[in-house]
C-alpha cells in the first residue's frame, strides 16, 4: 500500500511529542513512504518555528534537519517533485471538499498524495485526516 507522509505524523520521527512513539513504532515496519518537496519545505518551518519558540536549540534544529534530508537521500524517505498541476488540482480539491476547512498546504499533500497513487495518508491533523477520507483514502492517525 503506497502511503504519503503528511509533516504532522513525520515530525513525530523527529521530535518527541504526543503520538512519537506510536508513529515510531509503526514506521519501523514500513518498506516505502512518500513525501513530497512540499514536505521538505514545511519541515525546515516547523523546526525554524521550534527554534523561535524556545523548544529546541539552533544545533538541535540543524542536525534534525540534517537527518530529515539524509533520510530522503538514504531512500528511507521517497520524495516527490512539485509541479502546477498539484497546485491546479489543490484548488479542484477546495472546490470539491468544501465542507472541510482545508487549508492550502494540506489540499496540496492531498493533490500530491492522489497524483502518486497513495491509498493511503499518515497524518496527526483531523482536519486533514477528514478531507483525505472524504476521498476514499485509508487514514493512519497519530494524534
Amino acid at each position: 500500500m503506497l502511503v504519503y507522509l503528511d509533516t504532522s505524523a513525520l515530525a513525530k520521527w523527529y521530535l518527541n511529542e504526543a503520538g512519537s512513539d506510536l508513529f515510531v513504532g509503526w514506521i519501523q515496519q514500513q518498506d516505502d513512504v512518500h513525501i513530497s518537496s512540499l514536505t521538505a519545505t514545511e519541515m525546515r518551518c516547523l523546526l525554524a518555528r521550534r527554534k523561535r519558540m524556545g523548544d529546541i536549540s539552533s544545533e538541535l534544529e540543524h542536525q534534525i534537519f540534517a537527518a530529515f534530508m539524509d533520510d530522503i537521500e538514504c531512500g528511507h524517505l521517497s520524495r516527490h517533485a512539485l509541479s502546477d498541476q498539484h497546485a491546479m488540482a489543490a484548488i479542484e480539491l477546495i472546490n470539491q471538499l468544501s465542507q472541510h476547512a482545508l487549508r492550502t498546504l494540506d489540499a496540496m499533500h492531498l493533490a500530491i498524495a492522489r497524483s502518486i497513487g497513495a491509498q493511503a495518508i499518515a497524518t496527526s491533523d483531523h482536519v486533514m485526516a477528514s478531507a483525505a477520507e472524504s476521498l476514499q483514502l485509508k487514514i493512519i492517525q497519530f494524534s
